[in-house]
């Protein structure tokens, strides 16, 4: 059985797939890889087009029961998270990375009357720095960088969500679609997470690879970047980590933002 696997091209996900890539682990498949940004992956999961992805957290109001959300693989911070950065006007005009993308449903949330307009996320800083927009919400390495492009941080969306909820931000998850079954979904669970278990085990390697796709970060930063989302809530989200994902749906339904759903995580 070939499944087709769709993730990031971000250190994170690189970081965690690694082994399963390179055959590193037992799996009863093969993997047919596709490298997308998370918008992308976001709206080929509307369509049910993968059978394994990554996606935002945002998106599992609109693809309904086609997708099992799994307890490992999950992108979470404890008070920490996406970044809404400026360069000194106020927040007028905000770029943010996708209209699924849960960092920009998180900033909804925290702004209500927010104006934004979609920018790739690797162009945000851009934008900001250039005067085309007020400020910028920034996912990936941006969150770590941002300071070295004179910009100030104006709001960390998973302190603010700590502060609201007292759990961890629930930002990135890892799918596998119903219609494979349960079976299919539980080997696919057990396979990455023994990946993941090879990744931690071997750092060294799995942070080379990772490297690969940091868009000239320094490995220091590499490092960084995968212990802040390649944590305790990637390896099991736990309790904690589903009840997070439940209360931000929950929200952002109650808000109007999404509409009512029902995950179910295995």
């Amino acid at each position: 059985m070939e499944l087709l696997i769709g993730h990031s091209p971000d250190p994170d996900d690189a970081f965690m797939f690694y082994a399963l890539k390179r055959g590193l682990v037992d799996a009863p498949f093969s993997v047919r890889e596709f490298l997308a940004d998370i918008e992308t992956l976001n709206r080929l999961a509307l369509h049910a087009r993968l059978d394994v992805t990554a996606v935002s957290a945002h998106v599992m109001p609109y693809v309904g029961d086609r997708y099992y959300v799994l307890s490992v693989g999950a992108s979470m911070g404890d008070r920490y998270g996406p970044v809404l950065v400026g360069s000194g006007r106020e927040a007028g005009l905000v770029a943010v990375p996708g209209n699924y993308a849960t960092a920009t449903l998180l900033l909804r949330l925290a702004m209500p009357s927010v104006r934004t307009v979609e920018v790739p996320f690797d162009r945000i800083m851009d934008a900001v720095v250039s005067g085309a927009v007020d400020a910028g919400l920034l996912i990936h390495e941006g969150q770590i960088t941002y300071a070295r492009h004179g910009l100030r941080r104006m709001m960390d969306l998973g302190e603010w969500w700590s502060d609201a909820t007292g759990l961890p931000v629930p930002l990135g998850l890892d799918v596998v679609k119903s219609s494979l079954g349960r079976d299919v979904a539980a080997s696919v669970k057990k396979a990455l997470l023994e990946s993941l278990r090879y990744a931690r085990e071997h750092p060294e390697e799995a942070l080379r690879y990772a490297s690969e796709f940091a868009r000239g970060l320094e490995m220091g930063d590499v490092s960084k970047f995968v212990d802040m989302y390649v944590n305790e809530y990637t390896v099991d989200m736990g309790q904690r980590g589903e009840s997070a994902l439940r209360e931000l749906l929950r929200m952002a339904s109650e808000a109007g933002i999404v509409p009512e759903s029902h995950v179910v995580v295995i």
